[in-house]
């Protein structure tokens, strides 16, 4: 039976949204597999928006899941219709937008929290004891969503390692190909883009997570 598996987005640009790269990384891995994906994301406002010609915040406005249809060629729903019972597994890619419209971690640090309907589409993952995926930044949102003691890797950045392990999560270090898996919680992280210094190196540990996440939901047929 094809595996179901939903992908939220936070937006269209590593500043300020999902890291495209990573985001469509993810979608042809699942396509390669044979895993039918279904893209959503939050339907409020970014955070804010970043020409990423020159690095520089903008004065405009945008809205998350307008930003992220450009990922998913318009396939894309609000995050408010994701029900963990539609789907075997469940993959958050990075960029800023993770930390910026999916939380305020980029703001608040250990002290952030994750937008509310994310926080509740995910956790039901959690309950159902569904397999989740997160890369680059987004496992800074892993305490939140599993709980103290989840063990999960953003790469070796002392600083956000720090963050996640104040929050109550065990940061564990990691080569930019490598995943770190929480075999109890099952949930599958890697740093991606945190390290990745070229899009071969972060398709590396990104084809890693998705195959073990399908992995992981053929062990629960």
């Amino acid at each position: 039976m094809q595996k179901k598996v939903a992908v939220i987005l936070s937006g269209c640009g590593v500043y300020d949204g999902s890291e495209i790269h990573e985001a469509v990384i993810t979608l042809l891995r699942l396509d390669q597999r044979g895993a039918h994906a279904q893209c959503f994301a939050p339907n409020i406002p970014q955070f804010h928006v970043v020409d990423h010609l020159t690095g520089e915040v903008s004065g405009e406005t945008r809205n998350v899941l307008t930003e992220s249809a450009r990922i998913a060629r318009g396939e894309v729903k609000d995050v408010r219709q994701l029900h963990a019972a539609e789907f075997d597994a469940l993959i958050i890619p990075g960029g800023f937008g993770a930390a910026k419209n999916l939380s305020d971690f980029a703001v608040a640090g250990a002290a952030c929290c994750v937008q509310h309907d994310v926080l509740l589409a995910a956790r039901a993952f959690v309950e159902a004891g569904k397999p989740i995926g997160m890369m680059c930044i987004a496992p800074a949102l892993a305490a939140q969503i599993f709980g103290n003691q989840v063990t999960c890797t953003i790469g070796s950045d002392p600083d956000t390692a720090a963050a996640i392990n104040q929050m109550g999560a065990t940061h564990e270090d990691c080569l930019v190909g490598d995943i770190v898996e929480d075999q109890a919680r099952k949930l599958v992280t890697t740093p991606a883009y945190m390290l990745a210094q070229s899009i071969s190196e972060a398709a590396g540990g990104i084809y890693k997570l998705v195959d073990r996440i399908i992995e992981m939901t053929q062990h629960d047929d």
